[in-house]
């Protein structure tokens, strides 16, 4: 009996409320949480050891976040699958809003003033475009996948949001963008040399894109190649970041000690660059701590994907794991002069409102696939028989 009982436990895909709470991965929960922590620290110490004005308000978001990403979580996959479309349409339709009535900061128009929050729906976009992506390629066979004329809908799927997002301008969300649907059509089984062909293809376009590029990317490229051309002007971000980052050494200056941060050198110490005061702060010790981290969060995300039974599943978890290591890449390259420095945020720790509830909800879609992981799904999207 208890053979039986073991046995339509694991093939009986539907489960009740209660046991789907049960059953969520508390682990990854746990994770999120000591993440987020670590972030409210750093911007109490970004404030000179006040709440006010970064750490109160993300904490509040934070606590927002995770009644979005446990909610998220308790959602069928069957629904998530037949709204993905719904969802790419919604981002778009936010992307072109902003080209209308978007709010201009910092000499970009990214945001659309929702008065209670600065909406960003590039970041919406990042979710948005691996749901559709996930459902495009979801159960298709190898055949129609080897056909180039298969891939000319899910490129425009791609090609149109990262035009809009590079006009905002905002060079690095678009990179992101391109990025992780590569990373879908890879795991659907495009071949690698399709692949090359599009590098270079890019890599020749080069020359003409450069013309396209505003002055200050242009000089965050110049910059990147040689950051001591112009060290009070275009190259301060990087060069201040780099002694900041060094100077801590193995164990860091101490909680609240950092020199360069407190004495205001760093720039953008609550957003860009929070990875840096952290390791002033905390060394080189305290920088892996939070990397080991995120590399656990991203083998929950690669297990998760690995164990889902349905294509959707498989590829809406690695693609958001994806995403989520692009995040932590990205930025802390930029940090480190390895990248030109683009604005890509440290997930959960950087101060952001758009960006927390995204990567919550990215992370609570990935707990979905987890607790819905034996579900087959068709086409249509309804369960497929066992």
């Amino acid at each position: 009996m208890a053979q039986r009982a073991q046995y339509l436990g694991r093939h009986n895909p539907e489960i009740s409320l209660g046991q789907k709470i049960w059953q969520l991965n508390w682990g990854m929960v746990l994770l999120v949480g000591i993440i987020a922590m670590m972030g409210l620290g750093m911007l109490y110490s970004a404030a000179n050891g006040s709440f006010d004005p970064w750490a109160s308000r993300q904490a509040v978001r934070f606590g927002i976040g995770v009644v979005l990403m446990l909610l998220v979580a308790l959602v069928d996959i069957r629904l998530l699958f037949r709204v993905s479309y719904l969802f790419y349409i919604v981002a778009l339709l936010l992307l072109i809003a902003v080209e209308v009535m978007g709010s201009i900061g910092m000499g970009a128009q990214r945001w659309i003033d929702l008065k209670f929050i600065q909406l960003q729906p590039s970041e919406l976009m990042k979710i948005a475009i691996i749901l559709a992506l996930a459902r495009y390629f979801h159960g298709v066979s190898q055949e129609d996948i080897g056909r180039p004329a298969f891939l000319l809908v899910p490129l425009c799927m791609v090609l149109f949001p990262s035009a809009l997002v590079l006009r905002q301008p905002d060079l690095g969300t678009t990179g992101m963008l391109v990025l992780a649907s590569g990373a879908i059509f890879f795991c659907a089984g495009v071949r690698l040399w399709k692949f090359v062909v599009v590098i270079v293809a890019g890599l020749a376009a080069i020359p003409v894109g450069w013309q396209f590029l505003h002055s200050y990317q242009q000089n965050r490229v110049l910059t990147f190649l040689d950051p001591e051309q112009d060290p009070l002007g275009t190259g301060y971000h990087i060069l201040q970041s780099k002694i900041a980052f060094g100077s801590g050494g193995i164990f860091g200056k101490g909680f609240l000690q950092g020199s360069q941060s407190h004495l205001n050198f760093l720039p953008e110490k609550q957003t860009d660059f929070i990875f840096t005061m952290l390791a002033e702060e905390f060394g080189m010790v305290g920088g892996l701590v939070l990397l080991s981290l995120y590399l656990l969060l991203m083998i929950y995300g690669v297990a998760i994907a690995v164990r889902s039974r349905n294509q959707y599943g498989r590829l809406l978890a690695i693609g958001l794991t994806f995403n989520l290591f692009l995040y932590v890449f990205i930025n802390i390259a930029m940090i480190m002069g390895l990248v030109p420095v683009v604005g890509v945020p440290l997930p959960l720790i950087s101060y952001g409102g758009t960006v927390m509830l995204t990567v919550m909800m990215g992370l609570g879609m990935v707990m979905s696939v987890w607790l819905h992981r034996d579900i087959k799904i068709s086409r249509r999207g309804v369960q497929d028989d066992f």
